[in-house]
């Protein structure tokens, strides 16, 4: 399935520096305990408008705590890219785990402010492919609000199609009602879309 950049791929591995189209150095690598204030901290800088689209309310401590926990029962990974020790973006893998859907994981995936447009978005994809990979995932399906404009539009970039659009299907955290919009993509089509990007852009000049 991988083509020419997996050698890449494989360098920039999760628990590795990486450098970002303009030069910053980021370290990518799975969000620990120990993580808690960093993730905490976050979330809490998000503006509101994104967090008020999450699945949970992560600007609690609880709430970052108890999906710090997941990462036990082995139906989720978490990564993290961090700048000068502050997580500045963070993605998650979740794996079904039932027999007839087995080879389906959901992907979440969300970038600081002051580092989109400049590559992260693109590499933790990449490493989120990896894993899906490793775990034998056919399919990743990704779920949000019809609000979340930008986020379709990235994910659109990276193959995905919209599937199925419920109206009325869940609740923000102020409480209106929205309509959950599914995404789909295989992870052939994903990993095409990441190679195309990689091989047009100054990737290579700047790691």
């Amino acid at each position: 399935m991988p083509g020419p950049l997996a050698p890449v791929l494989r360098r920039c591995s999760v628990g590795k520096s990486v450098h970002l189209k303009d030069g910053t150095e980021v370290s990518i690598r799975p969000l620990t305990k120990e993580d808690l204030d960093k993730s905490l901290a976050f979330f809490q800088g998000l503006p509101e408008e994104d967090r008020k689209y999450l699945r949970v309310d992560v600007s609690k401590r609880d709430v970052v705590e108890r999906r710090i926990r997941q990462i036990d029962s082995g139906r989720v990974e978490r990564l993290v890219a961090l700048v000068n020790d502050e997580i500045v973006a963070d993605g998650a893998l979740e794996l079904a785990g039932h027999d007839w859907a087995a080879h389906v994981g959901e992907l979440r995936l969300i970038v600081s402010h002051r580092f989109q447009r400049k590559g992260l978005g693109m590499v933790m994809a990449r490493e989120l492919y990896t894993l899906a990979a490793s775990h034998k995932l056919e399919q990743i399906v990704v779920s949000m609000a019809r609000p979340q404009v930008a986020a379709r539009s990235i994910f659109r970039r990276l193959g995905f199609r919209e599937e199925i659009t419920l109206p009325g299907h869940v609740k923000d955290l102020s409480g209106s009602s929205q309509d959950l919009i599914l995404m789909r993509c295989d992870l052939k089509a994903l990993w095409q879309e990441l190679e195309t990007f990689f091989a047009d852009s100054d990737w290579q000049r700047t790691r």
